[in-house]
């Protein structure tokens, strides 16, 4: 036996906490799945920051404070934030009339600089 699952985390014979991380961005895109399917249109636009502060960064979170991350492994955190934050707050409409995604910049600025690998070092 290479992994098991022990009181929820991913323990492994190489200590490799990579397994582990693709299980909590795993958990974390069911969490956001599953309350978008519970009608999230009729959630106002200024809960839906404090839902992914109280529900969806913890269960990614779970367990991390005692993690080394790597550098690939930070990356994929923080493309699950962007992605998670990009889809709460929707597209934003330009001058010309068309529709864009949000930056990357924009969407630190919507965090206020509070995202995830800060969150995971403070709790540390």
């Amino acid at each position: 036996m290479n992994s098991f699952k022990y009181l929820g985390t991913m323990a492994n014979t190489d200590s490799s906490i990579e397994e582990e991380i693709k299980e909590r961005i795993a958990a974390g895109n069911r969490a956001y799945h599953d309350k978008k399917k519970k009608k999230s249109k009729l959630i106002s636009r200024n809960v839906k920051p404090q839902l992914y502060n109280t529900l969806y960064r913890p269960t990614v979170t779970y367990a991390s404070e005692t993690c080394v991350l790597k550098e690939h492994m930070t990356n994929k955190l923080m493309i699950f934030e962007r992605k998670i934050t990009r889809k709460i707050f929707g597209p934003t409409r330009t001058n010309d009339g068309y529709w864009r995604i949000k930056s990357n910049q924009e969407i630190n600025d919507i965090l206020k600089g509070q995202n995830t690998i800060g969150f995971i070092k403070k709790q540390r």
